[in-house]
């Protein structure tokens, strides 16, 4: 068994996953027309498709703990293509939005199982180091998705799009079925199952809590800058498309490199410590970008470089305590933190849209600021809490 190309395998079906959220943000226009539809329910094919992963998350948790790591990716690889090809054929918006669901639905599996995959095949530092290129490659899909999604849309049309993520899907679902094998531990056998009580206890346990709470604060934070940034670039730069993407460059791409620095940094630093110093850095950026982003533009783009650098390095090391908290059921304690990460997804554009119109530009910004310090410091009790428990015992 080749446990690096297991890496890779697992960790491209979760790239999967926000490559096909966004993919065709770029022709979003052209689908509207094509479809004699609002814009309204072409957005919603992007809300659906979110809250679908969401929600999907908390049911194949106790699956993945229960049947198996192999089999439940390779059936949710199946759905995908067969609504990817839906995608590329529907015949009105409704058909569309209900393949768009089923994407979601099929594809959501993928990154559980990477995750619980990369735990059961590695301990220590190496578990660190391939959730460190876990999370690189995952963080590439939201970045390549709209690129390549613009060419191809360009060139074939949204059919295009949908057809190019059904053969991708095809090549996924053969790779796997040829060389992933099952690893779920023999000794997890039925030790999760269906139910509220069973997420709850992950939710409520000292690093479940913390790990949820910095995953639904971070991303709620992101997505504001995704969807509010563009506004602040027009108003106050007066930048075009084209030149707005270029700002988001170098955010993107920090990202990823933070990601994979992240899983290296867990070989030489105590997880926790690296936890709260990378995500209070993080916090610190959001202010910083309040404070420069009037001033310059270059010192609003180096703001973004912090920003999108501190919240990879502490993406890593949010997965790797959530599997050394819960060995036996990994699977759903991992769909309990993507489901709140997805939520905070959903979130952030609903609230900030909300105080964007209140007073000012930056006071959804403001209030992300508060809402982060105010999780870092019931965080930091918590994971004080959970150590002065264990050295007494």
């Amino acid at each position: 068994m080749n446990a690096k190309l297991i890496i890779y395998l697992v960790s491209f079906a979760a790239f999967l996953g926000p490559f096909t959220q966004n993919i065709y943000v770029p022709i979003l226009p052209e689908i509207q027309k094509d479809f004699h539809t609002t814009s309204f329910l072409i957005n919603m094919s992007l809300s659906a498709f979110t809250v679908t992963l969401a929600v999907m998350q908390m049911v194949y948790g106790p699956l993945i703990d229960t049947k198996g790591r192999r089999r439940i990716l390779l059936a949710g690889i199946l759905i995908y293509i067969g609504a990817s090809v839906g995608c590329a054929f529907a015949p009105s918006i409704s058909w569309f939005l209900l393949f768009r669901v089923l994407q979601a639905a099929g594809i959501a599996a993928g990154s559980i199982v990477a995750t619980t995959v990369i735990s059961d095949l590695f301990e220590g530092k190496q578990r660190g180091r391939a959730m460190g290129v876990f999370q690189m490659l995952v963080s590439l899909g939201p970045v390549l998705g709209p690129v390549i999604g613009g060419w191809v849309g360009e060139h074939m049309g949204y059919w295009g799009v949908f057809m190019v993520l059904a053969v991708t899907g095809v090549l996924t679902w053969l790779a796997n079925t040829r060389y992933l094998p099952e690893t779920r531990p023999n000794d997890s056998q039925g030790t999760a199952s269906f139910g509220i009580q069973r997420f709850l206890s992950i939710t409520l346990h000292p690093v479940g809590l913390s790990v949820i709470l910095l995953g639904f604060i971070q991303f709620y934070t992101f997505h504001n800058f995704l969807v509010f940034l563009p506004q602040i670039l027009s108003t106050e730069y007066g930048l075009g498309p084209a030149d707005k993407g270029l700002v988001f460059l170098p955010l993107s791409l920090m990202i990823v490199a933070g990601s994979y620095t992240g899983g290296r940094l867990q070989e030489k630093f105590e997880a926790r410590k690296i936890l709260m110093i990378t995500s209070s850095l993080h916090a610190l950026t959001i202010v910083l970008f309040m404070l420069v982003a009037k001033l310059s533009l270059v010192y609003l783009i180096a703001s973004l470089v912090l920003f999108g650098l501190f919240f990879g390095l502490s993406l890593p090391v949010q997965t790797v305590l959530l599997m050394d908290a819960f060995a036996k059921e990994r699977a759903t304690a991992v769909g309990a933190y993507n489901f709140f990460r997805f939520m905070g997804m959903a979130a952030g554009p609903l609230f900030g849209s909300i105080l964007y119109h209140m007073r000012n530009m930056f006071l959804p910004f403001e209030f992300a600021a508060i809402l982060f310090g105010g999780i870092l410091f019931f965080v930091q009790r918590k994971l004080r809490m959970k150590a002065t428990k264990v050295t007494h015992t």
